[in-house]
């Protein structure tokens, strides 16, 4: 993830889907001088950590990159 999009997701009221390693978490600030986030795993909000913002995937990003060609039939 770049820090544009952490900043933004940070500063969204409506909540991303974030994963840090394979668990989804939340980010509370980003610190873009140091590019890291200030972040906490959705089911452990005591556990809070510094991470770096490239470490951060948000769910679907990968999904997105990938096309599908045109009239391609979809099954229903």
């Amino acid at each position: 993830m770049n820090k544009q999009r952490a900043a933004e997701i940070a500063a969204s009221p409506v909540m991303a889907n974030v994963i840090y390693g394979e668990k989804p978490v939340y980010i509370q600030r980003v610190d873009e001088e140091n590019d890291t986030a200030r972040i906490y795993p959705l089911d452990q909000p005591e556990q809070e950590q510094e991470v770096p913002i490239n470490m951060l995937v948000e769910q679907g990003e990968e999904a997105s990159q990938i096309s599908m060609p045109i009239g391609c039939p979809s099954k229903s």
